[in-house]
Protein backbone atom coordinates (compact mmCIF):
# COMPACT_ATOMS: atom_id res chain seq x y z
CA UNK A 1 0.00 0.00 0.00
CA UNK A 2 1.27 3.60 -0.86
CA UNK A 3 2.61 5.56 1.36
CA UNK A 4 -0.26 8.00 3.04
CA UNK A 5 1.92 10.94 2.88
CA UNK A 6 3.50 10.63 -0.73
CA UNK A 7 -0.48 9.69 -1.42
CA UNK A 8 -1.12 13.70 0.71
CA UNK A 9 1.15 15.16 -2.02
CA UNK A 10 0.18 13.78 -5.45
CA UNK A 11 -3.65 15.25 -4.07
CA UNK A 12 -2.38 18.70 -3.46
CA UNK A 13 -0.36 18.50 -6.38
CA UNK A 14 -3.36 17.40 -8.50
CA UNK A 15 -5.32 20.23 -7.00
CA UNK A 16 -2.99 22.89 -7.49
CA UNK A 17 -2.74 21.91 -11.36
CA UNK A 18 -6.86 21.73 -11.45
CA UNK A 19 -7.17 25.80 -9.94
CA UNK A 20 -4.49 26.39 -12.90
CA UNK A 21 -6.33 24.80 -15.86
CA UNK A 22 -9.67 26.03 -14.16
CA UNK A 23 -8.40 29.66 -14.47
CA UNK A 24 -7.00 28.99 -17.93
CA UNK A 25 -10.46 28.38 -19.03
CA UNK A 26 -12.33 30.72 -17.89
CA UNK A 27 -9.68 33.35 -19.39
CA UNK A 28 -10.18 31.70 -22.34
CA UNK A 29 -13.98 31.90 -22.30
CA UNK A 30 -13.75 35.66 -21.51
CA UNK A 31 -11.64 36.07 -24.76
CA UNK A 32 -13.18 33.63 -27.10
CA UNK A 33 -16.29 36.17 -26.55
CA UNK A 34 -14.75 39.09 -28.10
CA UNK A 35 -12.94 36.81 -30.37
CA UNK A 36 -16.17 35.44 -31.83
CA UNK A 37 -17.71 39.39 -32.00
CA UNK A 38 -14.88 40.35 -34.23
CA UNK A 39 -15.15 37.18 -37.09
CA UNK A 40 -18.91 38.44 -36.43
CA UNK A 41 -18.46 41.53 -37.56
CA UNK A 42 -15.39 40.65 -40.17
CA UNK A 43 -17.18 37.98 -42.08
CA UNK A 44 -19.52 40.36 -44.17
CA UNK A 45 -16.62 42.41 -45.17
CA UNK A 46 -14.54 39.90 -46.25
CA UNK A 47 -17.01 37.74 -48.40
CA UNK A 48 -18.02 40.94 -49.99
CA UNK A 49 -14.58 42.27 -50.87
CA UNK A 50 -13.82 38.79 -52.01
CA UNK A 51 -17.02 39.10 -54.34
CA UNK A 52 -16.03 42.69 -55.08
CA UNK A 53 -12.44 42.19 -55.99
CA UNK A 54 -13.96 38.64 -58.31
CA UNK A 55 -16.00 41.19 -60.14
CA UNK A 56 -13.68 43.40 -61.08
CA UNK A 57 -10.77 41.38 -61.94
CA UNK A 58 -13.47 39.44 -64.24
CA UNK A 59 -14.46 42.37 -65.82
CA UNK A 60 -10.72 43.64 -66.58
CA UNK A 61 -10.05 40.39 -68.04
CA UNK A 62 -12.81 40.28 -70.59
CA UNK A 63 -11.45 44.29 -71.45
CA UNK A 64 -7.88 42.94 -71.93
CA UNK A 65 -9.15 40.13 -74.17
CA UNK A 66 -11.48 41.86 -76.28
CA UNK A 67 -9.03 45.01 -76.84
CA UNK A 68 -6.34 42.19 -77.71
CA UNK A 69 -3.89 43.87 -74.53
CA UNK A 70 -0.10 44.10 -75.62
CA UNK A 71 2.19 42.41 -73.11
CA UNK A 72 3.36 46.05 -71.94
CA UNK A 73 -0.73 46.60 -71.10
CA UNK A 74 -0.87 43.19 -69.05
CA UNK A 75 -1.44 43.24 -65.23
CA UNK A 76 0.62 40.53 -63.71
CA UNK A 77 -2.07 40.96 -60.49
CA UNK A 78 -4.38 39.22 -63.48
CA UNK A 79 -2.27 36.50 -64.01
CA UNK A 80 -3.58 32.79 -64.52
CA UNK A 81 -0.11 30.83 -64.66
CA UNK A 82 0.10 27.01 -64.64
CA UNK A 83 0.47 26.13 -60.56
CA UNK A 84 3.94 25.05 -60.72
CA UNK A 85 5.09 27.26 -57.75
CA UNK A 86 3.06 27.13 -54.52
CA UNK A 87 3.57 29.64 -51.57
CA UNK A 88 1.33 28.03 -48.37
CA UNK A 89 1.20 30.64 -45.27
CA UNK A 90 0.34 28.31 -42.46
CA UNK A 91 -1.51 29.81 -39.75
CA UNK A 92 -0.18 28.61 -36.06
CA UNK A 93 -0.55 29.22 -32.14
CA UNK A 94 2.46 30.62 -30.10
CA UNK A 95 1.57 28.55 -27.15
CA UNK A 96 0.56 25.02 -26.42
CA UNK A 97 -2.35 23.39 -24.11
CA UNK A 98 -5.14 23.81 -26.59
CA UNK A 99 -6.05 19.79 -27.31
CA UNK A 100 -5.66 18.90 -30.87
CA UNK A 101 -5.30 22.81 -32.52
CA UNK A 102 -1.67 22.90 -33.61
CA UNK A 103 -1.20 19.17 -34.11
CA UNK A 104 -4.30 19.37 -36.79
CA UNK A 105 -2.77 22.20 -38.89
CA UNK A 106 0.35 20.83 -38.67
CA UNK A 107 -0.17 17.58 -40.50
CA UNK A 108 -2.94 19.22 -42.79
CA UNK A 109 -0.26 21.58 -43.73
CA UNK A 110 2.46 18.77 -44.02
CA UNK A 111 0.27 16.38 -46.17
CA UNK A 112 -0.13 19.31 -48.55
CA UNK A 113 3.22 19.79 -48.90
CA UNK A 114 3.86 16.23 -49.69
CA UNK A 115 1.15 16.25 -51.99
CA UNK A 116 2.16 19.01 -53.90
CA UNK A 117 5.95 17.75 -54.01
CA UNK A 118 4.75 14.19 -55.64
CA UNK A 119 2.52 15.74 -58.12
CA UNK A 120 5.75 18.22 -59.20
CA UNK A 121 5.10 21.05 -57.47
CA UNK A 122 7.34 23.43 -55.74
CA UNK A 123 6.82 24.33 -52.22
CA UNK A 124 7.60 27.21 -50.23
CA UNK A 125 6.48 27.99 -46.92
CA UNK A 126 5.74 31.40 -44.52
CA UNK A 127 4.43 30.45 -41.15
CA UNK A 128 2.71 32.39 -38.31
CA UNK A 129 3.04 30.94 -34.99
CA UNK A 130 5.66 29.21 -33.12
CA UNK A 131 4.45 25.85 -32.92
CA UNK A 132 4.72 25.95 -36.62
CA UNK A 133 8.05 27.12 -37.19
CA UNK A 134 9.01 24.95 -34.80
CA UNK A 135 7.66 21.59 -36.53
CA UNK A 136 8.91 22.46 -39.48
CA UNK A 137 12.50 23.23 -38.91
CA UNK A 138 12.40 19.72 -37.66
CA UNK A 139 11.55 18.55 -40.86
CA UNK A 140 13.68 20.70 -42.64
CA UNK A 141 10.96 22.58 -44.88
CA UNK A 142 11.68 24.46 -47.23
CA UNK A 143 10.82 27.92 -45.37
CA UNK A 144 10.42 31.30 -46.76
CA UNK A 145 9.71 33.07 -43.83
CA UNK A 146 8.67 33.28 -40.63
CA UNK A 147 5.96 35.99 -39.24
CA UNK A 148 7.42 36.84 -35.40
CA UNK A 149 5.42 38.71 -33.29
CA UNK A 150 1.55 38.68 -34.94
CA UNK A 151 -0.28 37.08 -31.95
CA UNK A 152 1.12 40.14 -29.76
CA UNK A 153 -0.48 42.81 -31.31
CA UNK A 154 -2.93 41.52 -33.63
CA UNK A 155 -4.74 43.90 -35.99
CA UNK A 156 -4.44 45.23 -39.58
CA UNK A 157 -1.16 46.42 -39.50
CA UNK A 158 0.29 42.93 -39.10
CA UNK A 159 -2.06 41.71 -41.86
CA UNK A 160 -0.79 44.18 -44.13
CA UNK A 161 2.95 43.31 -43.22
CA UNK A 162 2.51 39.76 -44.34
CA UNK A 163 0.18 40.52 -47.08
CA UNK A 164 3.33 42.83 -48.79
CA UNK A 165 5.97 40.01 -47.94
CA UNK A 166 3.45 36.99 -49.44
CA UNK A 167 2.43 39.10 -52.86
CA UNK A 168 5.57 40.20 -53.81
CA UNK A 169 6.60 36.66 -54.51
CA UNK A 170 3.46 36.43 -57.41
CA UNK A 171 4.18 39.34 -58.71
CA UNK A 172 8.10 38.41 -59.50
CA UNK A 173 6.52 35.18 -60.86
CA UNK A 174 8.53 33.31 -58.40
CA UNK A 175 5.20 31.32 -57.22
CA UNK A 176 1.98 30.93 -59.10
CA UNK A 177 -0.46 30.37 -56.45
CA UNK A 178 -0.65 31.64 -52.75
CA UNK A 179 -2.69 28.75 -50.23
CA UNK A 180 -4.15 29.96 -46.92
CA UNK A 181 -4.18 27.28 -44.45
CA UNK A 182 -5.83 27.58 -41.06
CA UNK A 183 -8.23 26.70 -38.76
CA UNK A 184 -11.89 27.80 -39.25
CA UNK A 185 -13.45 28.77 -36.00
CA UNK A 186 -16.98 26.71 -35.61
CA UNK A 187 -18.15 26.34 -32.10
CA UNK A 188 -16.07 26.42 -29.20
CA UNK A 189 -15.45 22.44 -29.41
CA UNK A 190 -15.09 22.17 -33.30
CA UNK A 191 -12.85 23.98 -35.67
CA UNK A 192 -11.97 22.98 -38.92
CA UNK A 193 -8.92 22.72 -40.88
CA UNK A 194 -9.13 25.23 -43.75
CA UNK A 195 -6.91 25.10 -47.08
CA UNK A 196 -8.51 28.13 -49.28
CA UNK A 197 -6.87 29.83 -52.60
CA UNK A 198 -5.71 33.16 -51.86
CA UNK A 199 -4.86 34.28 -54.76
CA UNK A 200 -4.77 34.44 -57.99
CA UNK A 201 -9.05 34.59 -57.75
CA UNK A 202 -9.98 31.93 -59.98
CA UNK A 203 -12.48 33.45 -63.32
CA UNK A 204 -15.59 34.11 -61.55
CA UNK A 205 -18.28 31.83 -62.81
CA UNK A 206 -21.80 33.80 -63.12
CA UNK A 207 -23.78 33.90 -59.42
CA UNK A 208 -26.45 31.34 -58.96
CA UNK A 209 -28.67 33.97 -57.62
CA UNK A 210 -28.74 36.40 -61.01
CA UNK A 211 -31.94 35.85 -62.87
CA UNK A 212 -30.54 35.17 -66.71
CA UNK A 213 -33.92 36.27 -68.35
CA UNK A 214 -33.68 40.00 -66.43
CA UNK A 215 -29.83 40.18 -65.98
CA UNK A 216 -26.75 39.40 -68.15
CA UNK A 217 -24.90 36.93 -67.11
CA UNK A 218 -21.34 38.13 -68.33
CA UNK A 219 -18.92 40.28 -66.36
CA UNK A 220 -20.25 43.75 -65.66
CA UNK A 221 -18.90 46.96 -67.02
CA UNK A 222 -16.78 49.10 -65.12
CA UNK A 223 -15.10 51.91 -65.98
CA UNK A 224 -11.38 52.38 -64.36
CA UNK A 225 -10.42 55.36 -62.98
CA UNK A 226 -7.33 56.77 -63.41
CA UNK A 227 -6.63 53.35 -64.83
CA UNK A 228 -7.49 49.70 -64.63
CA UNK A 229 -3.65 49.22 -63.70
CA UNK A 230 -3.80 51.46 -60.52
CA UNK A 231 -7.31 50.79 -59.64
CA UNK A 232 -5.81 46.64 -58.92
CA UNK A 233 -3.12 47.76 -57.30
CA UNK A 234 -5.46 49.27 -54.43
CA UNK A 235 -7.93 46.37 -54.55
CA UNK A 236 -5.83 43.20 -54.47
CA UNK A 237 -3.56 44.39 -51.53
CA UNK A 238 -6.85 45.23 -49.94
CA UNK A 239 -7.96 42.18 -50.19
CA UNK A 240 -5.67 40.31 -49.42
CA UNK A 241 -4.91 42.16 -46.17
CA UNK A 242 -8.91 41.22 -45.19
CA UNK A 243 -8.44 37.49 -46.02
CA UNK A 244 -5.48 37.86 -43.57
CA UNK A 245 -6.92 39.70 -41.23
CA UNK A 246 -10.13 37.06 -41.13
CA UNK A 247 -7.58 34.06 -41.11
CA UNK A 248 -5.91 35.01 -37.93
CA UNK A 249 -9.49 35.94 -36.38
CA UNK A 250 -10.75 32.85 -37.77
CA UNK A 251 -7.68 31.51 -35.67
CA UNK A 252 -7.57 32.99 -32.79
CA UNK A 253 -11.05 32.29 -31.90
CA UNK A 254 -10.40 28.33 -32.75
CA UNK A 255 -7.27 28.42 -30.51
CA UNK A 256 -9.44 29.93 -27.23
CA UNK A 257 -12.05 27.32 -28.21
CA UNK A 258 -9.96 24.58 -28.16
CA UNK A 259 -7.76 25.70 -24.96
CA UNK A 260 -11.05 26.30 -23.24
CA UNK A 261 -12.24 22.63 -24.03
CA UNK A 262 -9.12 21.37 -22.99
CA UNK A 263 -8.58 22.98 -19.89
CA UNK A 264 -12.48 21.98 -19.14
CA UNK A 265 -11.47 18.42 -20.02
CA UNK A 266 -8.08 18.86 -17.93
CA UNK A 267 -10.35 20.28 -14.88
CA UNK A 268 -12.19 17.39 -14.78
CA UNK A 269 -9.99 14.92 -15.40
CA UNK A 270 -8.07 16.38 -12.45
CA UNK A 271 -11.51 15.61 -10.47
CA UNK A 272 -11.06 12.33 -11.39
CA UNK A 273 -7.95 11.36 -10.04
CA UNK A 274 -8.34 13.82 -6.74
CA UNK A 275 -11.17 11.13 -6.35
CA UNK A 276 -9.59 7.69 -7.04
CA UNK A 277 -6.54 9.03 -5.11
CA UNK A 278 -8.70 10.48 -1.84
CA UNK A 279 -10.12 6.78 -1.79
CA UNK A 280 -6.53 4.90 -2.23
CA UNK A 281 -5.66 7.31 1.04
CA UNK A 282 -8.50 6.39 3.13
CA UNK A 283 -7.46 2.79 2.17
CA UNK A 284 -4.17 3.44 3.05
CA UNK A 285 -5.24 5.33 6.13
CA UNK A 286 -7.73 2.56 7.09
CA UNK A 287 -5.06 -0.41 6.47
CA UNK A 288 -2.56 1.34 8.65
CA UNK A 289 -5.13 1.91 11.69
CA UNK A 290 -6.12 -2.05 11.27
CA UNK A 291 -2.26 -2.79 11.58
CA UNK A 292 -1.97 -0.45 14.86
CA UNK A 293 -4.87 -2.18 16.34
CA UNK A 294 -3.55 -6.12 15.47
CA UNK A 295 -0.36 -5.05 17.03
CA UNK A 296 -1.99 -3.76 20.46
CA UNK A 297 -4.39 -6.61 20.14
CA UNK A 298 -1.15 -9.14 19.86
CA UNK A 299 0.90 -7.24 22.31
CA UNK A 300 -2.06 -7.72 24.93
CA UNK A 301 -2.75 -11.26 24.26
CA UNK A 302 1.16 -11.74 25.22
CA UNK A 303 1.07 -10.22 28.13
CA UNK A 304 -1.59 -12.18 29.43
CA UNK A 305 0.04 -15.55 28.39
Amino acid sequence: MANQKVIRKRIASVKSTQKITRAMKMVAGARLNRAQQRITAMRPYAMKTTAVLAEVTAAARARSSQSQATEDEGNPLLAQREVNSRLLLVITADRGLCGAFNTNINRRSHSVWRDAVRNGQTIKLCIIGRKGRDYFRRRSAPIQEVFQGVWDQLGLEQARRIGRSILEPFIRGDVDSIDLIYNEFKSAMTQRVVVERLFPLPPMAPSDARDPETEPVDAPEFQFEPSQQLVLERLVPMYIEISILRALYESMASELGARMTAMDSATKNASDIIDKLTLQYNRARQAAITKELMEIIGGAEALKG
